[in-house]
């Protein structure tokens, strides 16, 4: 099948998306150097900063998240690929004189490379900055080690908590702490049903036949938990999801979480919400409450059919950020 997108020269497209963005939400965010989005309007110096950074092809995330309440700046690199550590380094000078930075990198290869580098580069010039890393993809099992399990969509509530934390003067220390007592019990699971193309290349990044669907298959087209299996309606899918999730996350009956449900691309907000409604159904019936949630496209794979599915353990503390005033383009809460 040939790719169908609006483009112009491919070679052009992290700029150009950048450019638009930034355009259409002026008001809220700005450009820098390229491939750095900031706040118009910057926090208190006396304030913690908030930044992020990763590949674009999965819009909104992660520049739609720059804004009051979330984060001070994301550093894009091109499409699926992280941007490069001079770069990070660059948007880290730009808070250096801040009450310390948390820098938040996702579990992927290239992201905690340079992530990594321009963090050590970052401290030997006295900034005061800090990594949390996030690896919420339960595919490889709940049990895997830290550094064999992909950092998916929950980064966005862990950056909505971070943020909120970030914006009533706590310290870096603490800010950190919140945002690491969020992260010890937030899980992932993705379900693919149909894999994205590439927009520079026109290419699938992997494939899966028509009549199959892959619970646990990476953003990236990585391979899944069981394999390719056959397509079950929304009940079954969002009933093993949400068990395999509750059970990663050792939820109990009486504690409280939030469920969020992120489109890849190409999945209907209507089934979407009949999955939701089902998970919402099965935690119920758990003694599970859901004292948050989300249903919407977050973090993206351009067209690709199926969603994550996100759990996350609030206490009162983290529920009260979590529903923190925030105003980023992509999320806003009065």
């Amino acid at each position: 099948m040939v790719m169908k997108k609006f483009l112009n020269d491919p070679q052009d497209l992290t700029l150009e998306l950048l450019e638009g963005y930034t355009l259409a939400y002026q008001s809220k965010v700005k450009l820098v150097s390229g491939k750095i989005v900031v706040r118009v309007t910057p926090k208190d110096k006396s304030r913690v900063a908030v930044i992020t950074m990763g590949g674009t092809g999965h819009e909104p995330a992660l520049s739609g998240y720059v804004g009051e309440g979330m984060l001070d700046a994301a550093v894009a690199g091109d499409v699926f690929a992280a941007p490069g550590a001079p770069k990070v380094l660059e948007a880290l000078r730009l808070f250096k004189d801040y009450a310390g930075i948390l820098l938040v990198i996702l579990n992927h290869a290239g992201d905690v490379m340079n992530g990594n580098m321009a963090f050590e580069m970052a401290k030997k010039e006295g900034i005061r900055v800090k990594t949390i890393l996030t690896c919420d993809d339960i595919a490889p099992g709940a049990n895997a080690p830290k550094e064999d399990r992909r950092g998916l969509g929950g980064c966005i509530p862990l950056i909505k908590i971070a943020g909120a934390a970030a914006e009533t003067g706590k310290s870096l220390d603490e800010v950190l702490a919140i945002a690491e007592k969020f992260n010890q019990r937030m899980v992932t699971l993705t379900v693919t049903m149909k894999t994205a193309t590439h927009p520079q290349s026109g290419e699938y990044i992997s494939t899966l036949p028509d009549d199959k669907m892959e619970i646990g298959m990476g953003q990236h087209g990585e391979g899944g938990e069981t394999g390719p299996q056959p397509i079950l309606s929304a009940d079954e899918t969002a009933e093993i999801m949400v068990k395999k999730l509750a059970a990663a996350a050792g939820v109990q009956p009486g504690e409280k979480v939030t469920l969020l449900l992120n489109g890849s691309g190409a999945t209907t907000l209507m089934e979407m919400f009949i999955v939701f409604r089902k998970a919402y159904r099965v935690l119920e019936a758990m003694g599970i409450t859901v004292a948050a949630g989300r249903c919407e496209e977050m973090l993206t794979v351009q067209e690709s059919g199926g969603f994550q599915m996100f759990l996350g353990v609030l206490d009162d503390e983290l529920l009260g950020y979590f529903n923190a005033p925030s105003d980023a383009p992509y999320w806003v809460t009065r």
